[in-house]
């Protein structure tokens, strides 16, 4: 088109040339390139001449409408250029506008997104180059183009989801879905945004759709995304927990074990229906195929374990291999026990799990099992749940189990494998060319698998020719005969093909710990701002893998735990400051995003975080951008973030490890992780007194001394904060020093040893005035009248808590004054002021439940229910105080559950119903003994004593 009319080029080669001089604008197109062209099929010998006749008609072609333009397409020595405008060529200008959009995403312009994306979109009149041949030359940049499109269309839907814009993402994903409905990004978007319109009962019609065509056409299942969002959906209509299904996706070209496979899931079905635990082994060399036999199994029998299908990578084969202690703690969360629920003990998480599994049917999928040792306590004692084991090694001493060992693939379900992956056609054509290819790989599917994708991706190459390769690496072949040798040998198949930079990449990424990984850490890896280009490389190349997205809907990568081996051995080539400062980044970039996330969880955090802006420290790009959401951040980080804490001290950055420890620390409080809270802390601890760091040790003795008080382990507790203070006060930090102070008044405080909590508190409150520190003020001066109410002091409490709100609600900290609202509550309660009790409390609920602190709702609840007792409305205070015992129990609330406990048998004892008084008595005295409680413990005592005698 010329000034809006049609100009005729003189046939279909011109109009290709002009095609492939302006999708390369400005750029030297060689002639080479030109001819693959023109002649998908060879070109003639006379191309050159032929080209420079079909150039010349276009000349000409263009001169007749407008002289200028034919002066456009320039002769250089190596082949031809079109000079145009970014303006004047429509990818250029589609590519421009969507990197406009998401530069009003980053900056929070959603409006400005959307109408980028939209301008971008209407400069699509169909697909590119429709009405001319495509040849191989193509096929890279029309791809990337394509994938540009759809990535494009689904970030507009998505902002028109985000701007609350439903009805309009529904129209437009419905007629999306319709060109294309196996993209589950747009199945996503679409149960989204019918949710959002009050169309929940079409968003789960959307996913059995989506499922439906997913099996129809893929034979998959949906992912993982998908199945979330679903059971999101149904846990909100059905208001209880939905079974997890963890399971990884079943692989499309899974191939041969039919006979392996019919076995293990006959056994399984015949032992479950018998209400009998069934322990499968799967053994055999690395690279043999073990996990895709145990994948294809589990989701051949999900329909037989409805209670959930878990999924644990046991790292056996690993330098590190996990602690039976942290998977039982992974499989409990997984199975709805609560974070505060979880034993201490190993074998009391043992013996809850088996408690869990023998009362369900329940697959659990353990992968790289080592020692036998490490297994049994992750393992089933009765009913009718199973486990499904893969292993490198037998396992003879873990005895009751059935044990099936793999070995390579016969010659025909090998050829079936490379025919999936690299393209049966090729296969069929060269028959011997496979076969060479087979024997090389020693019929390994790991190794097959990755040959394959080479082929896949290379699809110029010959089979006979990637044979001939294969064949002069006389070391690689004997590497591919056994053992870890054949594992190793296939990854290199791989690795060699890579450049420099993905080399260094994914040696980089051998360093790392397990668990996924964000597209920065591979750019702090390399010390580049980005790094999707070379990500890129490494998932074409079966090497990265796709795991998940995060809170902002970016992809997720992980590495198989035998590449991760491969890569770290790689590594150790590689010089050790190199890998040490590599190491450094990428704690660096986890503890830039931790200190940014903590600034923004909805309840402020009394501890200390430590700053990250050290000189030359290496950063994410747009930070606030990443942790945009910092409670869903953490969320879907705080699993990587550990290890790193881990690795950074193993790597002797102890400065690092503990800073990212103490930036967890809020959102371990915030969720009630303790075991993550000790674990990283501990070895934080060890790190910061390495360093000869006090302050750092004092900011983390603090925060240990929280979590001992949560744990109701007070003498840890008060060690810790002593000590905390003792290091503070060395250091010259009188305000750290006060944070310490103030956390041990709580401990003294239960101990009923006010005069000395009032003395600390007295010296930590001139400390936060003098600095004008008002939250922190605002929290002293609740605990202070705490202290004050307990002693019998109201009307002084009364003040206290008053000054509290004051402060709090200066400062706009509304979970401070809900805190002060729930003390001024008691204090109208003690007093018989029973209507502003409850007044009180109702503002406290609604401003916990905004925050999202469920924790502090059930305390506030239990408030409630002592007034609703109170004032007359026992059935009231029933109904709350049997959702605060159940809540209490669940997370392991000793002190709270007595408290309840006490509650309950007065109200039963108000109604006469003396036996259930006495049950609950009794516990709570329990209780108590157990807390050492003795004050409470002797007040009891005198009441059951008198009350039911």
């Amino acid at each position: 088109m010329v000034g809006g009319r049609s100009v005729a080029l003189g046939g279909a080669k011109p109009r290709a040339l002009l095609a492939a001089l302006v999708l390369e604008a400005g750029v030297t197109v060689s002639t080479d390139v030109l001819a693959d062209v023109l002649w998908p099929g060879g070109p003639p010998r006379s191309a050159a001449a032929n080209i420079r006749t079909y150039v010349h008609a276009l000349r000409r072609g263009l001169a007749e409408h407008e002289a200028e333009l034919a002066e456009r397409i320039e002769a250089r020595s190596a082949g031809y250029l079109l000079h145009a405008a970014p303006d004047e060529v429509d990818r250029v200008v589609f590519e421009a506008r969507v990197a406009a959009a998401q530069r009003a995403l980053d900056a929070g312009e959603q409006e400005a997104a959307l109408v980028e994306l939209t301008r971008a979109e209407a400069l699509w009149r169909g697909p590119v180059l429709a009405d001319l041949p495509h040849g191989h030359a193509w096929s890279a940049p029309l791809a990337r183009l394509a994938e540009l499109r759809l990535s494009a269309q689904e970030l507009r839907t998505r902002v028109q989801i985000e701007l609350g814009r439903y009805g309009e993402a529904v129209v437009e994903l419905r007629g999306l879905l319709n060109d294309d409905p196996l993209r589950e990004e747009r199945w996503v978007q679409l149960m989204t945004a019918l949710d959002g319109a009050g169309r929940r009962a079409e968003a789960l019609g959307a996913y059995a759709e989506a499922e439906r065509v997913l099996r129809e056409e893929l034979d998959v299942e949906p992912g993982p995304r998908l199945r979330g969002l679903r059971s999101a959906l149904v846990t909100a209509e059905a208001g209880e927990h939905e079974p997890v299904c963890q399971l990884p996706l079943d692989l499309l070209d899974f191939t041969g074990r039919q006979a392996v496979v019919d076995r293990l899931v006959g056994l399984l079905r015949e032992r479950g229906r018998a209400g009998r635990p069934t322990v499968a082994i799967v053994s055999g060399p690395p690279g043999v195929g073990k996990s895709a036999v145990v994948v294809r199994v589990a989701h051949e029998v999900r329909a037989d374990f409805p209670d959930g299908q878990l999924h644990v990578d046991l790292g056996g084969t690993t330098d590190h291999p996990r602690r039976p202690g942290d998977v039982l703690v992974e499989l409990l969360r997984a199975l709805g026990v609560p974070e505060t629920a979880l034993p201490r003990e190993v074998a009391d998480r043992a013996s809850l799990l088996r408690s869990k599994l023998a009362a369900s049917r329940v697959l659990v999928v353990l992968d790289d099992a080592g020692e036998a040792a490490r297994v049994r306590p992750l393992l089933p004692g009765a009913g009718g749940s199973a486990v499904l084991l893969t292993s490198r090694t037998r396992l003879p001493d873990l005895g009751g189990t059935h044990t099936v060992e793999l070995d390579v693939l016969p010659l025909d379900e090998a050829a079936g494998l490379l025919s999936d992956v690299a393209g049966a056609a090729r296969v069929a054509a060269e028959p011997d060319g496979a076969t060479a290819i087979l024997e090389s790989c020693g019929y390994l599917p790991l190794a097959i698998r990755v040959a394959g994708a080479r082929l896949a991706h290379r699809p110029q190459w010959t089979l006979r020719r990637f044979a001939e390769r294969l064949a002069d690496e006389r070391r690689l072949l004997d590497e591919l005969r056994v053992g870890d040798l054949a594992v190793r040998a296939s990854v290199a198949l791989s690795y060699d093909q890579l450049s420099g930079t993905a080399a260094r990449a994914f040696r980089g990424l051998g360093l790392l710990g397990r668990g996924q990984f964000p597209s920065w850490v591979v750019a702090a890896l390399l010390d580049r701002s980005e790094a999707d280009d070379v990500l890129d490389v490494l998932v074409d190349a079966h090497l990265v893998e796709l795991a998940s997205a995060d809170s902002r809907g970016e992809p997720l990568y992980r590495l198989h735990d035998l590449l991760r081996v491969y890569a770290r051995e790689q590594s150790e080539n590689d010089p050790q400051q190199d890998r040490r400062a590599a190491v450094r980044r990428v704690a660096e970039g986890f503890l830039a995003l931790a200190v940014t996330a903590a600034d923004g969880l909805p309840t402020n955090y009394f501890g200390l975080v430590p700053s990250w802006e050290t000189a030359g420290a290496w950063r994410p790009p747009a930070v606030e951008s990443l942790v945009a959401q910092p409670d869903v951040w953490y969320d879907t980080t705080t699993g990587t973030g550990v290890s790193v804490v881990a690795l950074a001290a193993e790597w002797g950055h102890d400065d690092l490890a503990w800073r990212l420890a103490a930036a967890f620390a809020p959102y371990f409080d915030l969720r009630s992780r303790h075991e993550d809270w000790l674990r990283t802390h501990r070895v934080a601890l060890a790190a910061a007194r390495r360093a000869g760091d006090e302050r750092g040790e004092a900011i983390l003795l603090r925060n240990l001394g929280l979590v001992h008080v949560y744990q109701d382990a007070y003498a840890e507790a008060m060690a810790a904060f002593d000590a905390s203070r003792e290091l503070f006060e060395r250091a010259g930090d009188e305000h750290g020093a006060a944070i310490a102070l103030t956390g041990a008044i709580t401990v003294l405080r239960i101990r009923g040893e006010h005069d000395a909590a009032l003395d600390r508190g007295g010296r930590a409150l001139a400390v936060f005035t003098r600095r004008g520190d008002r939250q922190r003020q605002a929290a002293l001066e609740l605990a202070l009248g705490a202290v004050r109410m307990e002693r019998g002091d109201l009307r002084d409490a009364e003040r206290w808590f008053a000054g509290a709100l004051a402060l709090a609600e200066a400062v706009d900290d509304r979970h401070r004054a809900a805190h002060a609202r729930q003390r001024l509550a008691e204090l109208a309660r003690r007093r018989g002021e029973l209507d502003q009790a409850r007044q009180r409390l109702d503002e406290a609920v609604a401003i916990f439940d905004d925050l999202g602190d469920h924790k502090c709702v059930v305390y506030a609840h239990q408030d409630l229910a002592e007034v609703h007792l109170r004032g007359g409305d026992p059935a009231h205070a029933e109904v709350l105080l049997g959702g605060c015992l159940a809540a209490h129990r669940r997370n392991r609330d000793r002190r709270s559950e007595a408290v309840v406990r006490e509650l309950l048998g007065e109200l039963h004892q108000r109604a006469r119903r003396l036996e259930q008084a006495r049950e609950h008595f009794e516990a709570a005295l329990a209780l108590w003994r157990e807390l050492s409680a003795s004050r409470e413990e002797r007040a009891l005592a005198e009441r059951l004593r008198t009350a039911l005698a």
